[in-house]
């Protein structure tokens, strides 16, 4: 963790001077979905210390919660090292934004509170995120791979004209 003021304005510097603006924007979200990650993991570490302390918990929303950080860390755990940090770091975000998105439905179904009802819908809204990061993949595919990829199935009228 940066805690050093002057390194971290150093960091900000080099991140201003070196990135687009598309991959500034990429990591000042993967940076707040992350500390938001964070802080709910935190919390849910806590609850289940309790939880196992006492009785186990069957609460529809829990368990919802829990099915979505289970269903992130297998896609996760999935993602295949590439040899490129860039593309690397965007595959693994991926399930990390839509779990943060699934967890937030859950908790719009279920909470309460005004203020943090109003924080989900704009966690929900990000879905904007992952469609930028799934764009951005796609212009990484080298050309070969875009050559060797299964076309998509047509009417066959092509290949009447072949004939």
């Amino acid at each position: 963790m940066i805690t050093d003021k002057g390194t971290s304005q150093m960091a900000g510097r080099f991140l201003a001077r070196s990135l687009n603006d598309p991959t500034r924007l990429l990591i000042a979200a993967a940076a707040a979905l992350t500390i938001l990650s964070i802080g709910l993991l935190g919390a849910g570490v806590q609850s289940g210390i309790l939880a196992n302390n006492s009785q186990p918990t069957a609460d529809r929303d829990w368990s919802e919660l829990i099915a979505s950080m289970d269903k992130m860390h297998m896609a996760m755990e999935a993602v295949k090292r590439s040899g490129n940090s860039d593309v690397d770091f965007v595959r693994l975000m991926l399930p990390h934004h839509q779990a943060a998105i699934d967890m937030a439905k859950t908790q719009l179904l279920y909470g309460k509170d005004r203020q943090m009802r109003r924080l989900v819908q704009e966690i929900i809204d990000q879905q904007s995120e992952i469609e930028l990061m799934q764009r951005w993949l796609r212009q990484q595919e080298p050309a070969s791979t875009k050559e060797n990829q299964t076309p998509v199935a047509d009417s066959g009228n092509r290949d009447q004209r072949c004939k």
